[in-house]
């Protein structure tokens, strides 16, 4: 079929998008490389679309199709939706898509470039040209401005070889079992999709819901919006695990289609699944100071905890919120859902609902799977590269076990209000003194038992004083806020030749503190406290680990806005890169795990001030790294946003 007869039929509603397919994800230089491609007659691939009758589809855009056979385009939605974008000057009615990613391109008639428009280069140069102009106007007024020059006969050939693009042929595959379901119809999809990201299981199952609840995605998008507010943030596939637990009580979603659920059973749940969330959420933040998606393990432990509070009630006993407790620190400790996630999700959720002791059937599935004690040993607090975890287990200390701020001798509750008072996290031994004393490595400097959680305002005041210098006036001026954060009073190991051995001490100080609160847990010995509040709202959360100044977490928090202005994802601060099953790990910066345009694109970061080891782990483990951000910058205005480089 023609261009301009594929294009007519958007415009008429008869080719649609289905309501299971993600938005538009192209990049400026991905519509560019496309328009030179046809301008020089490359092949471009053939599209795929469905024909079905209209009551049997939902689509993207116009709710009330006109009756009679309509085309379901399952693949060429890119192609297809930039190609209308620079005819029209305008995106499809079906399309999520930012106009400026396909308007204004334009071409130089006289060095056959498409570049989108730059006023630097452009401005005073006639030769180009708007391709929406030469698709929409008369021949006369495209070629007013140069029509003197010499050149002029190739340039008008030029123009024609782009307007002839319209009456190209594309090659399309057609479908035209009407009996098909939408299972299938996904199926396929995925199949033939391999140019772009493949749907998550998830994603399927949400398409399916889609199809009797089209606002499902959108409504789904919001309740994440409120959890991002407050600073967790999860995903679809997440939210849809969770409501599809407490519906089903499994974690595959098949389950959804094998009990016949219908859309009032997931509206409901889902309206479940918030209340529950955010009872666990509010649970985790008063019971254990873990008041920060920093701070927080694998967001799939939520999902049993939202399915234990619908079992058994918002306001169990004290006793047995505690013991959840201590299940969810230990399977954040010992990486529960490092494994076959639908099998441990599964075998939780069935563990909530047996016996008379749910949180004890959690418990003990965690032993047998684990196949050890929980308890921890100073050597578990040994390396840096598993300091995600333990970093939050430190955090979890320092709110509920009384550490206190060597400079104000205040405890570090989660009420501390001011800007002052936000918790940082401080090298007990500065970094500068241990490289320069020399015969430290990146873990020893980064060891978890030389960290301590301190104020904002203590952090900068001590700076890059040594142990031995600033103890003593801290322990002077508030006794006993040392042995708050767990410090070997042996003065001899504050010495910075002793510094392995401060480690070794203070290993054993954290381990058992760590053991006698989760001990206090399990047996119901903590007092009963507040009602649970998320504490976001009343104190600043710490930074992530990796983050080590003021300055580098506002070049961080700068660049992800310059992203979300950008209409890109806007990164994951302090993101933690898997190093091996058993858990170990080294804490990013600033990550796109998925990909900067996510599946199309490498994995990437942004690592400021990291060592030579740190950039050969994230480069072994294949993402694209930078270490300065005007770098990061450039690369996304070169190759994403696809901005030419200013000559």
């Amino acid at each position: 079929m023609k261009l301009k007869n594929i294009l007519e039929q958007i415009d008429q509603g008869v080719l649609a998008l289905p309501q299971f397919q993600r938005g538009y994800v192209w990049k400026r230089w991905q519509v560019r490389n496309l328009m030179e491609s046809l301008y020089h007659e490359y092949p471009i691939g053939s599209m795929l679309v469905w024909q079905t009758k209209a009551q049997q589809i939902e689509v993207k855009g116009k709710q009330d199709l006109p009756l009679g056979i309509h085309e379901l385009l399952l693949d060429g939605q890119q192609r297809l939706t930039s190609l209308y974008g620079i005819v029209r000057g305008k995106k499809p009615e079906f399309s999520n898509a930012e106009p400026s990613l396909f308007i204004n391109l334009y071409f130089n008639v006289e060095t056959e470039e498409f570049e989108f428009y730059g006023p630097t280069k452009m401005q005073h140069n006639p030769r180009w040209i708007s391709v929406t102009d030469v698709m929409q106007k008369d021949l006369a007024y495209v070629i007013e401005p140069f029509i003197s020059d010499p050149n002029l006969a190739d340039y008008i050939g030029r123009i024609s070889r782009i307007t002839g693009i319209l009456d190209r042929d594309f090659h399309i595959e057609t479908m035209i079992d009407q009996s098909m379901t939408m299972d299938v119809v996904v199926d396929i999809f995925n199949q033939v999709n391999s140019g772009g990201t493949k749907l998550s299981k998830g994603d399927l199952a949400l398409a399916k819901i889609c199809a009797d609840w089209p606002q499902a995605r959108e409504t789904m998008q919001d309740r994440l919006e409120e959890l991002a507010q407050k600073d967790h943030h999860y995903n679809l596939d997440w939210l849809l695990r969770c409501v599809n637990g407490l519906i089903t009580g499994h974690a595959d979603f098949s389950e959804l289609d094998r009990q016949n659920v219908t859309i009032e059973q997931v509206q409901d749940g889902l309206a479940r699944t918030q209340q529950h969330v955010y009872s666990a959420l509010n649970l985790l933040a008063s019971r254990l100071g873990l008041d920060h998606s920093y701070v927080l393990g694998s967001p799939n432990a939520l999902v049993a905890m939202a399915r234990f509070f619908d079992t058994h009630g918002a306001f169990p006993d004290y006793a047995t919120l505690d013991r959840l407790c201590f299940w969810y620190v230990h399977a954040m400790l010992w990486q529960r859902y490092s494994g076959p996630v639908e099998t441990r999700i599964r075998q939780d959720i069935m563990a909530v609902g047996e016996g008379s002791d749910p949180a004890e059937n959690l418990i003990k599935r965690l032993k047998d799977d684990n196949r050890r004690d929980l308890r921890l040993f100073e050597q578990d607090l040994t390396a840096s590269n598993r300091g995600g975890r333990f970093y939050a287990l430190l955090y979890m200390l320092s709110r509920v076990h009384g550490a206190r701020d060597f400079c104000k001798g205040i405890e570090l509750k989660k009420f501390l209000l001011g800007g002052g008072n936000q918790l940082e996290l401080h090298h007990i031994f500065p970094k500068s003194q241990l490289y320069k004393h020399g015969g430290f490595g990146r873990d020893e400097v980064n060891a978890i038992a030389n960290f301590a959680f301190l104020t904002k305002d203590c952090n900068l005041q001590i700076s890059a004083k040594l142990p031995q210098d600033y103890f003593p006036h801290y322990e002077a001026m508030h006794p006993g806020v040392l042995a708050s954060q767990w410090i070997p009073m042996d003065p001899v190991l504050w010495k910075i030749e002793n510094y392995r051995e401060f480690l070794a001490d203070r290993r054993k100080l954290l381990a058992k503190a760590a053991n006698h609160f989760l001990d206090q847990l399990y047996h119901g010995e903590i007092p009963e406290t507040e009602a649970p509040a998320f504490a976001h709202e009343t104190t600043a959360a710490p930074r992530p680990i990796s983050i080590a100044s003021d300055e580098e977490e506002t070049a961080l928090q700068n660049v992800m806005d310059w992203m979300k202005e950008n209409g890109l994802p806007s990164g994951e601060l302090g993101y933690e890169l898997p190093l091996a099953e058993n858990g170990d790990a080294i804490v990013l910066d600033l990550a796109w795990p998925n990909g900067i345009q996510e599946g199309l694109s490498r994995k990437a970061a942004l690592l400021i001030d990291e060592t030579p080891e740190t950039l050969a782990i994230v480069n072994h483990a294949d993402y694209e790294y930078f270490t300065d951000v005007e770098e990061f910058k450039r690369h996304v205005r070169r190759e994403i946003l696809g901005e030419m480089t200013p000559v």
